[in-house]
């Protein structure tokens, strides 16, 4: 009996963490961009792979051209973006890095649900300076 009363609960409890599907919305435009699906790494940290791209100004599979190292001329579709992410209070994860394909860089990076879990606000930030997308939870 008391795991039926449990049952509702689950998916309120599931909204309070991170990982999952979310569409990300560029800041710029306010349209869509990509899809990340965010997952708990081997090492327990938090890390976001692009699963679809949704913005095809640059055709229907781009490359991550301006990237470097590994990632250069990669496919973006099927990349980690996102990497590193560990708890940082309840709803709260920092201390990542997030790497742009647009224009190549990394930042550090910190993730903050919002409205009740269905929204994700992930910051890239440089020093003090920061800048946030808000991704919809799909």
């Amino acid at each position: 009996m008391l795991a039926l009363l449990a049952l509702p609960m689950l998916p309120a409890h599931a909204q309070q963490a991170a990982t999952g599907r979310w569409t990300t919305i560029d800041d710029a435009t306010g349209k869509p961009k990509s899809v990340v699906e965010i997952y708990q790494a081997r090492d327990g940290s938090f890390a976001g792979r692009v699963t679809e791209v949704l913005d095809t100004k640059h055709g229907p599979d781009p490359n991550c051209i301006k990237c470097s190292g590994s990632n250069k001329d990669k496919p973006i579709k099927g990349m980690v973006i996102l990497w590193g992410l560990k708890p940082d209070g309840a709803g709260h994860w920092s201390g990542g890095r997030v790497l742009d394909p647009d224009n190549g860089k990394t930042y550090k990076s910190k993730l903050e649900l919002l409205d009740g879990g269905r929204k994700l606000g992930m910051s890239g930030c440089i020093a003090f300076f920061c800048r946030q997308q808000v991704w919809i939870r799909q």
